[in-house]
């Protein structure tokens, strides 16, 4: 059986450096903060989407990182997820290597099928083929791309099929593109630039809870900061439905000002207040989901980053403010 190129099958793709897939712009990575550059490295929300008609299992030939025994990634459970509609049908268990093929059963069906690869060891695929039929990609669906930190980019869910852009990209059925960036997603301005760049159907913008903490903004900074890196992604989708989130709660965050006397609270209102006043100066293609009262302190694992639950209700969130945009793209 032949191995068929993976750059068929793969979906949420951003840019690539050679055969990798990465989330930053190549040519442009001087610009970027360096923790913005290095998890841009990682292919979060990378994944193969296909159908297999007459197929009995796909064989995913793969290289890996492997991790030394001392590295707290060492023990990171090694999983590749078979996914049809919205339910996890199988999981295949692999070992990081410098090349091995992974086999997951597929069940009864054509398809369509998604395959998420695990992140942690930054695999790449190097080609894919079928057990017993064919194997093609999955139909095109229009591309969403996310910009957040580390509750974008999924942490603390327990599959990268459970961060909330991977979960209301299955409803929806978009092609979810994860610019999540953990640490970073300050407002910075040649992120902005890079996103204007991409195509994109929809757009979603969701940070703010690191420039309480990771480098303090003051609310009327972050105020203008969120006009400019709208103004800057505006230049490359003039027209492109636009859902600005405000951070989430943060209980130790809320009412504690940060080393320039903002609190949280303060941050999402300027936040709120800029995409509003854009609203109002005439876009009419940016709306704004308050992030506040979308999660409890029940839905936080560790004060911060929502639990698979958390994730899931965060991505109702999203879905239903996004719903009357996709509604309107397929009539």
């Amino acid at each position: 059986m032949t191995w068929l190129d993976p750059d068929l099958f793969l979906r949420g793709v951003a840019w690539r450096d050679g055969v990798r897939t990465v989330r930053a712009d190549p040519a442009d990575l001087a610009r970027l903060p360096w923790d913005t550059g290095a998890r841009a490295l990682l292919p979060i929300g990378v994944r193969l989407e296909f159908l297999a008609p007459g197929a009995r299992a796909v064989e995913i030939r793969y290289r890996a990182a492997v991790p030394d025994p001392a590295d707290e990634l060492h023990d990171l459970a090694h999983v590749f997820a078979l996914w049809q509609g919205d339910r996890c049908v199988a999981e295949t268990f692999a070992e990081p290597a410098e090349e091995a093929v992974a086999v997951l059963v597929l069940p009864p069906g054509d398809g369509p099928f998604t395959v998420h690869p695990p992140q942690g060891q930054s695999p790449l695929i190097l080609g894919v083929r079928a057990v017993g039929g064919t194997l093609l990609p999955a139909p095109a669906q229009p591309r969403w791309v996310v910009h957040g930190d580390s509750i974008t980019e999924g942490w603390w869910s327990t599959r990268p099929a459970h961060a909330w852009p991977a979960v209301a990209g299955r409803a929806l059925g978009l092609d979810a593109v994860n610019l999540g960036y953990a640490g970073s997603a300050r407002g910075e301005l040649c992120v902005a630039e890079q996103i204007a760049t991409l195509p994109a159907d929809l757009l979603t913008l969701a940070f703010g809870t690191n420039c309480w903490s990771g480098v303090p903004f003051s609310a009327p900074l972050l105020y203008e900061t969120v006009r400019a890196f709208i103004t800057l992604v505006r230049a490359g989708h003039p027209g492109t439905p636009l859902l600005l989130v405000s951070p989430l709660l943060c209980p130790d965050a809320e009412d504690t000002p940060n080393a320039l006397g903002a609190t949280l609270r303060e941050l999402r209102t300027a936040l709120e207040e800029a995409g509003a006043d854009l609203v109002r100066a005439g876009d009419s293609r940016l709306s704004v989901l308050p992030g506040r009262d979308v999660l409890g302190p029940e839905h936080l694992a560790d004060g911060l980053h929502p639990h698979d639950a958390g994730h899931a209700r965060l991505a109702a969130a999203v879905t239903e403010a996004l719903a009357p945009y996709v509604s309107a793209a397929d009539r």
